[in-house]
C-alpha cells in the first residue's frame, strides 16, 4: 500500500476527538466490537478514511448532504479510485441509511468483509449485534 502522508496526522488525530453523529454510531455500536480491528480516521495514501480495516483491505465512507453536489461526487469518485487502486475495496454509505437502517448497514458491512475473507472467518466469527435498530434492508 501507497504510504501516507505524514502532514495528515494531526488532522486525523483531531477528527477521531471529534467525530460525528453518525460516525460515533457506526464506531461504538458495531465496528469498534467487530472480531477484526478497525481503525478511525485513518490516514492512507494522500486521504484519510472515515474506518479502515486492514484484514479486510476495506475503506468505509459515510457520506452526509455535501458529498451529493456535483463537485463532491467527482472529488469522491477520484478518491475512490485511488483508493482501490492500493487494492482496497470503499464501501460508501450515506448518513440518512445510519439513521434509518441501522441494522441493514452493519450487515452490508459485515457481508462484505466476509466476502472479502477466506471461509474460515466467516464461521468462526459473527458479527456483533447492533441492539436497537431497525431491520430493514440497504
Amino acid at each position: 500500500m501507497k504510504e501516507y502522508n505524514k502532514d495528515n496526522i494531526p488532522l486525523a488525530k483531531t477528527l477521531r476527538k471529534n467525530m460525528k453523529p453518525w460516525e460515533r454510531k457506526l464506531w461504538y455500536e458495531f465496528l469498534r466490537n467487530y472480531p477484526l480491528r478497525f481503525q478511525r480516521q485513518k490516514a492512507i495514501g494522500d486521504y484519510i478514511v472515515d474506518f479502515y480495516c486492514a484484514k479486510a483491505r476495506l475503506v468505509i465512507e459515510l457520506d452526509g448532504g455535501g458529498h451529493y453536489t456535483f463537485e463532491q461526487i467527482k472529488k469522491d469518485t477520484i478518491r475512490t479510485k485511488e483508493l482501490e487502486s492500493m487494492n482496497l475495496t470503499v464501501l460508501r454509505i450515506c448518513n440518512l441509511d445510519v439513521d434509518r437502517n441501522f441494522n441493514g448497514v452493519c450487515e452490508y458491512i459485515d457481508s462484505e468483509i466476509k466476502n472479502s475473507l477466506p471461509q474460515s472467518f466467516a464461521s468462526q466469527n459473527p458479527a456483533p449485534s447492533s441492539a436497537g435498530a431497525e431491520d430493514n434492508s440497504l
